[in-house]
């Protein structure tokens, strides 16, 4: 009796041990500030050559994306590709989820076939609590309206980049705050860093944990403003405003560029709509990031995977 509960007893260290060892990210408010700061250090490390790791081919990834993506889908496999990973990429519309199958089972399946972390984004809220049993690292590429860690992580690094610090800036979130994954992840993790962040757009946006300041008011007072696209895909009201009004009051045009302060930058997660929330000749003006962005998410996510798979 003695040797079968100690048996068991070994048995369960040995699971715990192993589910330690599994390093998910799935939202950044299970990470600590220093292990932030550890992936943001390792991406510079990463982009300015200083860091290199080769899996020579010995790394499986697969990349499980059950909503449209291109930015997000394809810098992670070209982060993959990078750290010498070899990559799968899951197509639902074609899957046995057709079928039936549960995104557990779908999951489970990839863990079976040896793949050794999956990328995943979903339509639905904390889709991961479904995924409790897994045995390999889940990165969250996105889920619903709560979550985007790696996007977070790469404003994050944008931002630091640009102003060599977080203490003390003042961010200017504007659009469909209501809907966006991006602003509900950003907003929570700027706030822990220390910067202070609004929110601003038409009302029918407005998240009702939050408060909206006036736009024109917060603009010249800032030191970076993040637009959000709207995202008619996920609601079904329209706006009050036709898409020129909503240029004038909420986006960023010539005339708009001209009030912010002398060094603030124009961040975006894109994709955009251009000439709603920003005009065509503002996308890449000199304040506007939006592409140096995209360029630091591929270090980023280098630097999330590798963690992961460590």
């Amino acid at each position: 009796m003695l040797n079968k509960i100690f048996i068991s007893d070994t048995i369960a260290k040995i699971k715990i041990r192993k589910e330690d060892q599994i390093m998910n990210i799935l939202k950044l408010a299970d990470l600590e500030v220093k292990e932030i700061e550890e992936i943001l250090d390792n991406a510079t490390a990463f982009k300015s050559g200083q860091k290199k790791v080769n899996y020579n081919g010995k790394k499986i990834i697969a990349n499980l994306f059950f909503e449209p993506s291109t930015r997000t889908h394809y810098s992670f496999e070209t982060a993959e590709l990078k750290l010498g990973c070899k990559t799968m990429n899951f197509e639902a519309e074609t899957s046995s989820m057709k079928k039936g199958e549960t995104l557990y089972d779908t999951v489970k399946t990839f863990e079976s076939l040896g793949v050794d972390a999956v990328v995943i984004r979903h339509r639905e809220d904390e889709y991961y609590k479904q995924l409790e049993n897994i045995n390999i690292p889940i990165l969250n590429g996105g889920d619903g309206k709560k979550d985007h860690p790696s996007q977070s992580l790469l404003d994050l690094y944008t931002i630091k980049e640009e102003f060599g610090h977080f203490e003390g800036l003042k961010v200017l979130i504007v659009g469909d705050i209501k809907h966006s994954r991006v602003a509900h992840s950003n907003i929570k993790v700027m706030e822990r860093l220390g910067m202070k962040v609004y929110t601003s757009g038409p009302k029918e946006f407005k998240d009702d944990d939050l408060e909206f300041v006036d736009f024109e008011e917060y603009l010249p007072q800032v030191d970076v403003v993040m637009l959000l696209r709207i995202q008619l895909e996920r609601h079904a009201e329209a706006m009050n405003i036709n898409n020129e009004e909503y240029n004038k009051k909420y986006g960023l045009n010539s005339e708009n560029v001209k009030k912010m302060k002398e060094n603030a930058i124009i961040m975006h997660p894109a994709p955009f709509n251009r000439n709603v929330e920003i005009s065509d000749d503002v996308v890449e003006c000199n304040k506007s990031r939006i592409f140096k962005q995209i360029e630091n998410g591929v270090f980023v996510r280098m630097a999330m995977i590798e963690k992961a798979l460590s």
